[in-house]
């Protein structure tokens, strides 16, 4: 346990958590919508501080990132807990708190840095859970391992708020922003949680200067049509045309057995909408193809991906046939 960051307190006892945009008010003794800050007689609490539910060396594309030094080892770890309750969550079994008990093995912020490096990794991801709620922890190990010179990379659903982000964006470098869906209902409906926060923080995200890829997961009947798609990709464009959007294939798990697998078709639709957009970089993830990058300018293949085997011919990043500026860091 830790005292938690961003919180005020209230009358009679209660705080206001500010973290993310939930704002949540706890009365003493109770939790918030996320499970993990506990009021505590007036003082909140990180209940998940250190304890990691999951640590594993991924290729930095499972993130995915594509255009985030292509090729690298990425050490990945996770806190239990969440602030979205997500229907087809495929990590529900960490992510969603059921009764009391907080899960996972103590791991000092030392500990983790020990461990990338000592696996060859070039950053530490925070993932398969929202970063967000394991803020403090996080925010500890970033520090010390932007000390070492690794990278610091978090992949999350953007609900966080803009002061929180403000605070620990020195020590982020890149991040994959989940755009669930272009509409309220869905985020309230399948995530309970909200659209325009999300909306907010990938601009932000922008703005600060840490590297952006933003996946979009299609779920037939839910957020697959053609005007949805096409908003999601002109509000990437309108930001900036280089970044990488990633449109992925849904399978059923978790609460959300109804809707049928993504078809193929639907994913190339996507790709479609958004190179129609101006996107650059348009991937379709979880087929086991659609996943290569190719010059904006030239249309030659740079980035060949198969399985998380890499092979680059990116040279000073740029493209080697016509001299093109490939966006991203650390691409070749």
């Amino acid at each position: 346990m830790k005292e938690a960051m961003y919180y005020k307190a209230l009358n009679d006892g209660k705080v206001k958590c500010e973290l993310c945009p939930h704002q949540c008010e706890i009365l003493s003794g109770k939790r918030g919508i996320c499970r993990v800050r506990e009021n505590r007689e007036g003082i909140l609490f990180s209940l998940n501080y250190n304890r990691l539910i999951a640590a594993h060396v991924d290729p930095i594309e499972k993130k995915p990132l594509f255009h985030f030094y292509p090729g690298s080892q990425s050490y990945s770890i996770a806190a239990i807990g969440c602030n979205f309750h997500c229907l087809h969550c495929q990590n529900w079994t960490i992510s969603q708190v059921k009764g009391d008990v907080i899960k996972g093995e103590k791991v000092s912020p030392e500990r983790v840095v020990q461990n990338a490096l000592a696996s060859d990794c070039l950053s530490i991801s925070y993932t398969y859970t929202e970063p967000t709620i394991y803020y403090e922890t996080a925010y500890d190990i970033s520090c010390l391992a932007h000390e070492k010179r690794l990278k610091n990379i978090f992949v999350t659903n953007g609900y966080i708020s803009s002061e929180a982000l403000n605070h620990i964006a020195p020590y982020l470098d890149a991040a994959n922003v989940d755009l669930k869906a272009m509409s309220e209902d869905f985020y309230h409906d399948i995530c309970g949680a909200s659209l325009q926060p999300v909306l907010d923080r990938i601009k932000q995200y922008y703005e600060l200067g840490i590297w952006i890829e933003v996946t979009t997961l299609i779920i037939p009947g839910y957020n697959d049509n053609a005007d949805e798609l096409k908003q999601i990709a002109e509000f990437i464009a309108d930001i900036d045309k280089g970044i990488p959007w990633h449109v992925t294939a849904f399978y059923p798990t978790y609460k959300l057995n109804d809707a049928p697998p993504t078809p193929l078709s639907t994913l190339k639709l996507a790709y479609q909408i958004g190179k129609d957009e101006g996107l650059q970089f348009v991937y379709q993830g979880n087929v086991g193809h659609g996943e290569n990058t190719f010059c904006p300018s030239c249309g030659k293949l740079l980035v060949k991906r198969e399985y998380f085997n890499i092979g680059n011919k990116i040279e000073n990043d740029k493209c080697p046939f016509c001299g093109e500026k490939i966006k991203g860091i650390g691409m070749s």
